[in-house]
This record gives structure tokens, C-alpha cells and sequence, in this order.
């Protein structure tokens, strides 16, 4: 029997302007080289449900990170720091970005990385992954799973965020996956029609699945909006995509 083992731990990196921020780290014991994964948490923030795709990813052979872009609010269960988020209107795009940036950095500086960093959100954490493929050139894969507000009208534009990542879809700088369920309504369909256009528009390489009978937050076990057959199917779409665009 081939021996497993991994660790998982929080750290602290260097978030947006080099501010310090939370992380939860996970990888396979051993020399590697593994490919790198930074795991982008949903609205209801950076909570168990991440904790345990952290692993996930690490039991499949991904060294992976999953930063607390929540950090700058405070300590607190994960559904009391997300409310206080909301009430204030969310976290800037921006910061965002730059967060990320500084977990994807951090991944490319340990010596068991093979080089290669992908990138993974869901809801939310889904937008924030196409919009920062949009503004770097540091990943090689990007995974968006039913992120809404991608396609945002004048009027949901804000200070925090001004605009719509649709509107850099030409920037997108790696391969795309996206996962949708029919019967959402954040984004509906109609919405990753749009979305889908645009990247045809622009030649992007990607492939999109959509799911009959699945909304918003499939996977979510959780949930009451689990659906098993296709978040099983879905995950399948999830690591063929990577061990494509991230094998060494």
C-alpha cells in the first residue's frame, strides 16, 4: 500500500499593499512537485465548507491555499464576519485582487510547487476567479462555479466594485471552466449566455457545463441545494480540467 499523508495549517501571508492576512494551506506530504491551487471562498465567507475542499484538492495531489479575503473584518464564526461584509458592501474588487496575488505568489515561492497555479471560487469567490485571471499573468487555469454578478447592470455598479468583469473578459489571461446550474438566478442563464458570447467574441479558450435541475450552491452537501449526481459530475469536470492545464 503507497503511503498517504498531508498537512493542513493556517498561515499568514502577504495580502493586498503587503497587508498580513489569513490562509488555510493544505498539501500532500512529500517533495513534490505538486501543482498549485488557490481556492477563493463564497459570500458566507471563509468557513468549514473551504476548509474541507482545501483538503479535497490536497488529497488529490493539490498543494492549495485558501486566503480569508474577509481577514480586514475581524475575528468571528464565518456566517457573523460575512454579514458584516454584506452590511458593508462587500469587499473592493481591488483588494481582492491583490489578495490573491499575494496567495498565488506565496504558492510559486515553496519549493515543492511544479511551477504551474490554478485558480477555484464558487458564488462569489466564482466572479472574483474571473475577474483576477482578467488582471494577471501569474496562473494557468481558472475554475468559476456559478459566479454571479459577473454580468452586473449600471446599477449594481459601485465604488467597491465599478466594473462589471464581464468588461475584461479580452484579458482573460487562461483557460476557463465554468459551472452553472439552470435554475439559478444569480447567474441565470441568460446571464452565462452573455458571459459565453464575450469569450467566443474574443477567442478564449473555455469550456462551460450547465446542469438541468441544479441552482445556486449545487455542491454545497451542506445545503438543501446539494444535488449529488451532477456536483458528482461536476467535480469529475473539475479535476479533468486542472490535471490538464497544471500537470507538470
Amino acid at each position: 500500500m503507497a503511503y498517504e499523508g498531508m498537512i493542513a495549517e493556517t498561515i499568514s501571508i502577504s495580502g493586498d499593499k503587503n497587508e498580513p492576512i489569513s490562509a488555510y494551506v493544505a498539501r500532500p506530504l512529500g517533495a513534490g512537485p505538486f501543482p498549485g491551487m488557490v481556492l477563493l471562498h463564497h459570500a458566507p465567507g471563509w468557513d468549514e465548507w473551504y476548509r474541507e475542499t482545501t483538503r479535497k484538492f490536497a488529497h488529490h495531489g493539490f498543494a492549495t491555499i485558501s486566503h480569508n479575503l474577509y481577514h480586514r473584518a475581524g475575528p468571528g464564526k464565518a456566517d457573523d464576519v460575512a454579514a458584516k461584509v454584506r452590511a458593508e458592501g462587500g469587499v473592493p474588487d481591488a483588494q481582492v485582487i491583490g489578495d490573491t496575488e499575494g496567495a498565488v505568489q506565496w504558492l510559486k515561492a515553496q519549493p515543492w510547487l511544479n511551477g504551474k497555479v490554478g485558480v477555484f471560487g464558487t458564488c462569489s469567490g466564482g466572479r472574483q476567479t474571473f475577474l483576477y485571471a482578467c488582471h494577471t499573468n501569474s496562473i494557468n487555469a481558472a475554475c468559476d462555479l456559478w459566479g454571479g454578478r459577473v454580468v452586473m447592470s449600471k446599477e449594481e455598479l459601485n465604488p467597491k466594485q465599478p466594473v462589471a468583469p464581464i468588461e475584461y473578459t479580452q484579458k482573460l489571461s487562461c483557460p476557463l471552466l465554468g459551472l452553472f446550474g439552470n435554475e439559478d438566478r444569480a447567474p441565470t442563464p441568460e446571464q452565462v449566455d452573455q458571459h459565453e458570447a464575450e469569450l467566443k467574441k474574443y477567442g478564449k479558450n473555455y469550456e462551460f457545463h450547465r446542469y438541468d435541475g441544479a441552482g445556486h450552491g449545487f455542491f454545497y452537501y451542506d445545503r438543501p441545494a446539494y444535488r449529488i449526481e451532477q456536483a458528482l459530475d461536476g467535480w469529475q469536470k473539475v479535476f479533468a480540467f486542472l490535471q490538464k492545464h497544471l500537470s507538470a
